[in-house]
């Protein structure tokens, strides 16, 4: 693996901004202030700040590449190493991808589920960044328990969510474009939609039992879990009971606070904070932030937003940089149980950014290295390398 020394950039150590040198060699960070000396890669980084790798607990983009528009569908293998690029070049080196699961066919079908997570398994060595799988289970989706559960105890699922979103789909009924887009999601006809949620709501009195059952598997297996969309502090502590510790999008400050009260980790959306509040009308994140109800943002939806959005906060004031990197780095590591990353620190995995924030609001990717490999460079005028360095890394492997 290539030896790599990143010189003179402004890093982010601790909780303070430091002017110093990187050397990176067999994917982990190896020595920090390590002067000037020679590698077999050499970046320049004067004038730019160096900042750990992004880790994206939460995020669904992918979707997009999977099918751009309703019903028109392309090659999972096609979609994922698109989406794995547009990952990287916005600064995420730790990606879990958050595939639903539902009691739907079509997009989140149990077959799309199924590709993706053989996709993932069979990519991963040509795939740049760490690419993970986060399974959002609907919970009314009883029929998949079973294959559900043995995915979990043979450690193929990464993060496992509870989702519950049929009061909306059945809110949403009487409103023909929210109604439009789900069916059309699933290919089918509105009469067979229709009596498709019928069908799976006469079921509802499984779901509880159904939900016990899946935790205790997750649990056993050491698989974090996380449940989505809690509405009440009674629903967020129901859930820490059966060993859920992550809070994701929690939809009022009051279910924010018992989280936090009890120790868990909150995940807020990042475009919430990039667009000045939720596209739904709930919790504006940048105030629950502010108010220390927030330990991690995820890209959701958008793959640069988490970036911007630890600029904003700190072109906003509040937080300072430091503090703003943590929700969308150190913060989501320590979430999922990565212990190797989130930092700037010898020894650990070398997910490295080379940021040009020249412009507060718009900072530029410069480069990324992802595992110790250069995975993005939008400026060759900062690499240069060694010959004699890359001779004797050759010979050394």
């Amino acid at each position: 693996m290539t030896d790599i020394l990143i010189q003179g950039g402004r890093a982010l150590l601790g909780d303070a901004i430091i002017e110093t040198s990187l050397r990176i060699a067999d994917g982990k960070i190896r020595d920090v202030d390590a002067g000037h000396g020679r590698a077999a890669l050499n970046v320049d980084g004067r004038g730019l700040l160096v900042l750990p790798g992004i880790v994206d607990l939460h995020g669904d983009a992918f979707e997009r590449q999977m099918m751009p528009r309703p019903g028109v569908d392309f090659p999972i293998d096609v979609a994922l190493l698109d989406s794995d690029r547009q990952a990287v070049s916005n600064g995420i080196t730790t990606v879990f991808h958050a595939i639903t699961w539902s009691w739907e066919p079509g997009l989140r079908s149990g077959d799309n589920a199924r590709l993706l997570l053989e996709a993932i398994e069979s990519l991963r060595p040509q795939l740049k960044a760490d690419t993970r799988f986060h399974l959002r289970h609907e919970t009314y989706n009883l029929d998949a328990e079973d294959e559900i559960g043995r995915w979990l105890a043979a450690g193929r699922i990464d993060l496992f969510a509870f989702n519950d979103h049929m009061a909306f789909t059945v809110a949403s009924l009487e409103n023909p474009r929210k109604r439009n887009r789900m069916v059309e999601r699933t290919g089918l006809s509105s009469e067979a939609f229709d009596r498709l949620v019928e069908r799976v709501l006469s079921r509802a009195d499984a779901v509880p039992g159904s939900i016990a059952r899946l935790a205790e598997i997750a649990e056993n297996s050491a698989v974090r879990m996380l449940s989505h969309d809690d509405d009440s502090p009674a629903m967020r502590r129901a859930f820490r009971a059966q060993g859920v510790r992550i809070a994701e999008f929690p939809v009022n400050e009051e279910t924010a606070r018992e989280a936090a009260a009890g120790g868990d980790a909150i995940v807020f959306g990042a475009p919430n904070v990039v667009r000045g509040g939720s596209h739904t009308g709930w919790t504006k994140a940048s105030d629950m932030i502010e108010k220390s109800l927030c330990s991690v943002l995820a890209s959701d939806y958008y793959y640069p937003a988490p970036l911007l959005a630890a600029f904003r906060l700190a072109a906003d004031r509040v937080l300072p940089l430091p503090r703003a990197w943590d929700l969308i780095s150190a913060g989501p590591a320590r979430a999922a149980g990565l212990t190797d990353r989130g930092v700037i620190a010898e020894q650990h995995r070398a997910d490295i950014l080379l940021v040009d924030n020249a412009q507060p609001l718009r900072p530029q990717i410069v480069a990324v290295i992802a595992g110790g490999r250069l995975a993005y460079l939008a400026d060759a005028a900062r690499l240069s390398t060694s010959p004699v360095a890359a001779r004797e890394a050759v010979a050394a492997e």
